[in-house]
């Protein structure tokens, strides 16, 4: 008797994991591009594994709202016709990086990106205008134009040193001989890239931010119903700290 019972046990587990994993199978797919090398700590590609702030919180909040996230890697000069040609759903996009954005459907700021000035030591460079780089390097990427500080840099009166990668901007600093003075990053990228590297201690970010965006979800033009829930889940993980517990584990 207990061998039978144990045998109905075990089978109605089985069909219950089978049940589980075909509902699973059935939830609608939700795409979000997360770009083919990631933008760390948003979004990080290792090979086919994918986390990151922005991962992490539209994993949370899909699966809260019935949908199976799938990672796509979609370069940047793609995306957009990709999202209006119904390829993808979304990617981790500011309004103010997107041309035409009245084209799209926005969610509501996940995490803001704030491009401040990292210095090598405890004294924090004070940044409250253009003219406060005055006199200096400032470890720049390459690519990046900078209009704030555009005319800083055009004559003369501070210098900007190109570099191809965010982990150069620190590197620079940190082993340029006194050629250096200041490097321009999003805070969360450089907390993420001195945790990474060791390099807790080594540097002081400024309190003012060169820029202050909010970096969200851009989805396809019909999804307005979907960004509204979307919106309503991301102020209750806001609310309950589960925004930040996230955010804490890369930075």
């Amino acid at each position: 008797m207990l061998r039978i019972l144990l045998c109905s046990v075990a089978g109605l587990l089985l069909l219950l994991g089978l049940a589980s994993s075909l509902l699973a199978s059935e939830a609608p797919v939700f795409r979000l591009n997360v770009s083919p090398e990631g933008y760390p700590p948003y979004t990080i590609v290792d090979g086919e594994e994918t986390s990151g702030i922005i991962w992490d919180v539209a994993k949370r909040i899909t699966e809260r709202l019935g949908y199976r996230l799938e990672a796509y890697k979609i370069p940047r000069k793609r995306v957009d016709d990709m999202l209006l040609d119904d390829f993808i759903d979304a990617t981790a996009r500011a309004r103010e990086w997107t041309d035409r954005p009245e084209r799209f459907v926005f969610t509501d700021p996940i995490v803001r990106v704030r491009e401040v000035f990292f210095a090598l030591g405890e004294e924090k460079f004070v940044y409250d205008r253009p003219e406060d780089i005055a006199g200096r390097t400032v470890v720049t990427h390459l690519g990046y134009k900078y209009p704030y500080l555009r005319e800083m840099f055009e004559s003369k009166r501070a210098h900007r040193f190109d570099v191809p990668k965010d982990k150069d901007l620190f590197s620079y600093l940190l082993h340029g001989d006194d050629n250096f003075d200041l490097a321009i990053s999003d805070m969360l990228v450089g907390q993420w890239l001195i945790r990474q590297n060791g390099w807790r201690g080594q540097f002081s970010v400024s309190d003012n931010a060169l820029t202050d965006l909010g970096l969200r979800l851009m989805l396809r033009p019909d999804m307005d119903a979907f960004a509204d829930k979307f919106n309503a889940e991301l102020t209750a993980m806001k609310s309950n700290g589960d925004l930040d517990r996230i955010m804490d584990a890369y930075r």
